[in-house]
């Protein structure tokens, strides 16, 4: 099931879209569906440094070659649409999984207070609280706000063994996910893309999810009433 705050995150994220309450169903399928692992994914010395060297194959800088499953997104749209919704620099890296040049992109450097949304649903997925200086040049983060809301892929392009990351609502392509983050954080180093990223300030966000809150508590009052009366 999911959780009060998860459905407002949910409920919102797809009504922004334009997807309606229908969209919801498909991502209670999708909070479900465990995604497939690797036990050889790539190390690269355990250092961020190692694994994103800009002087030689850069685990971090190469594109991404998977299949990521939109069977059970709420937000789907048209190539055409994609094209006209994002800028070239979005679209080619959230629909066709190119990668920004590393120290030469938005948020690398942001030290603000908030929360960075995906580019093609706005879905919120990383807070900048667990934001940390990785030293590669892409805005990277201990954790997603919810795993619920970011799935991964294994990726073997390249010769490599990566777990490439994409927002489960609207299936843009994030980035990549190492094993080579602080260990006192959980050891993890999401490694994201700011061409798939937008930024809200912090009061924003509290404004936006108290705005939501009562459209969700409307929408689920009548399914719970229906659950009720059918006992």
């Amino acid at each position: 099931m999911l959780s009060p705050t998860r459905a407002i995150i949910v409920a919102a994220s797809v009504l922004a879209a334009g997807a309606g309450w229908w969209g919801l169903s498909a991502i209670q399928a999708a909070v479900n569906t465990n995604n497939a692992t690797s036990s050889q994914f790539m190390n690269s010395a355990n250092t961020p440094a190692a694994a994103c060297a800009t002087g030689g194959v850069s685990a971090c800088g190469l594109p991404s070659n998977v299949v990521i499953d939109m069977a059970k997104a709420a937000v789907k749209r048209t190539d055409a649409e994609w094209r006209k919704l994002l800028t070239p620099d979005q679209y080619e890296v959230a629909r066709k999984q190119g990668t920004e040049p590393s120290f030469q992109n938005k948020y690398w450097n942001n030290h603000d207070d908030g929360v960075y949304f995906s580019i093609g649903s706005d879905t919120p997925l990383f807070d900048s609280r667990d934001k940390f200086e990785s030293g590669t040049g892409w805005p990277s983060f201990t954790k997603p706000i919810d795993s619920a809301f970011v799935a991964e892929t294994v990726d073997t392009s390249y010769g490599m063994v990566r777990r490439e990351v994409h927002c489960t609502v609207d299936g843009d392509h994030l980035g990549h996910v190492f094993d080579d983050g602080p260990r006192d954080k959980g050891g993890l180093r999401y490694c994201i893309n700011s061409a798939s990223l937008n930024f809200m300030p912090r009061k924003e966000y509290d404004a936006w999810v108290a705005a939501h809150t009562p459209k969700v508590a409307a929408a689920a009052k009548p399914a719970a009433s229906s659950a009720s009366a059918g006992k």
